[in-house]
């Protein structure tokens, strides 16, 4: 039996990486849960899981919570009474918790970026459902996973579908991942994107886009802000970075393709120019599921893949000019060193500005990318965690500053 400790365990991968759990009781338990205020949710959890340790990321909290889990009917007490911690050093902690053999790290954004490593110090494998953590802090998370012999497992559907392609290579070592050497024999990586919920728009017409438009994901039930990524086409230039990491791949490598069905969920070509893709239904319990699994195979009863029921795949390559984040991104990636972070953090602030209605769909590119250039003077090429974390700070003010200051005409000058 496999012990996991989940980080955001209220959120979309910590409900679902709980679902699993509770599907396969024989071959998963949980040890340790993190989360932000959703005590309602949290209450359940530890009630059906019993875990061993709590960590709320709000130490605020901390005394309704005992007080929720207090008032429980003895009936639905778990068995054992969980420590509760709080605050980063209190995530951390249940992040590095010594009986936990795999940490799925689903905290949104940077806010993962500290317990990540916290695991990743104490020799734990990870399931890594937080991107954030290899784009914005890169050249520390490599050495850190070097020094400490930890396993990276790809949570993420993308990059779980080019890892899963390669199991069926010579080159399926998880050693090989996050190592920053090439894997041997990979020619291409191909990131297939939806395309969002604006990818039938014309371009012309995002400047009435609404947050409403941008949080109605065609194909993906998601939170709102990688929803809003989508949209915008970031997920994936994200996931082009983090791919790099991975992977090894230099930028002109890696290709993101639109496809609307997200039935091929990314595809590698080998040296022999051999083309090797996963498919499934768009559902993120599979990729979790093998990443708690690897490197077995579990039996599920869940809906087979149905190529009739599918008809037909269709690709196209992104419009450039209607997903400007993308070549962002890209440019990040290309420049290194503490570029990502910057582009990272001004990606959350900014989106975190629109989901507030405080700025357009269309600034959301222009924040990030006067930011991004007022950090290129500053550009260091290896940052240390403290490099990282201010630089991650200074990016979320700057985006706000110039979204508070900037008029409408300057913005979309």
């Amino acid at each position: 039996m496999k012990a996991i400790s989940v980080l955001g365990s209220t959120g979309s991968i910590g409900t679902q990486t709980l679902a699993i759990v509770e599907e396969f009781p024989q071959r998963f338990r949980v040890v340790a849960l993190t989360a932000g205020r959703n005590l309602d949710l949290l209450v359940d959890q530890i009630r059906r899981h019993g875990p061993e340790v709590v960590a709320l990321a709000d130490a605020e909290a901390l005394p309704e919570l005992r007080r929720r889990l207090e008032a429980l009917e003895p009936a639905q007490r778990p068995a054992r009474q969980p420590e509760l911690l709080g605050g980063s050093e209190g995530l951390c902690a249940a992040a590095a918790w010594g009986s936990a053999d795999l940490v799925v790290t689903g905290i949104v954004g940077c806010a993962g970026l500290l317990p990540t490593l916290a695991a990743i110090k104490a020799g734990k494998d990870l399931a890594l459902a937080n991107k954030e953590t290899l784009i914005a802090a890169g050249p520390v998370v490599l050495p850190a996973l070097k020094a400490s012999g930890s396993r990276l497992l790809p949570a993420d559907s993308e990059h779980s579908a080019l890892f899963q392609c390669l199991q069926g290579t010579p080159w399926a070592d998880t050693a090989r991942l996050s190592t920053g050497v090439p894997t041997p024999g990979l020619r291409r990586i191909q990131l297939t994107a939806s395309g969002g919920a604006f990818r039938d728009w014309p371009a012309a017409d995002l400047a009435k886009a609404t947050v409403a438009d941008a949080t109605s994901h065609p194909n993906w039930s998601m939170g709102r802000k990688i929803t809003v990524d989508s949209a915008t086409l970031m997920n994936k230039g994200l996931e082009v970075i983090e791919a790099h990491y991975l992977f090894g791949l230099d930028y002109d490598h890696i290709e993101i393709v639109i496809h609307p069905q997200s039935i091929i969920h990314s595809m590698v070509e080998l040296a022999d120019s051999s083309v090797l893709a996963q498919l499934g239904w768009p559902d993120m319990r599979l990729p979790l599921l093998y990443c708690l699994s690897w490197p077995e195979r579990l039996e599920t009863p869940w809906r087979r893949l149905d190529l009739t029921e599918v008809g037909q795949l269709s690709f196209r390559a992104p419009d450039e000019q209607k997903y400007p984040c993308m070549g962002l991104a890209y440019a990040a990636g290309r420049a290194g060193g503490t570029m990502p972070a910057v582009l990272n953090a001004a990606n959350e602030q900014a989106v975190a500005l629109f989901l507030e209605e405080r700025i357009s769909f269309l600034d959301i590119p222009l924040l990030i990318e006067s930011v991004c250039e007022r950090h290129g003077a500053d550009l260091r090429q290896d940052p240390s965690l403290e490099d990282v974390l201010a630089i991650d700070a200074w990016a979320r003010l700057a985006t706000s500053e110039l979204a508070a200051t900037a008029s409408p005409a300057l913005l979309t000058a």
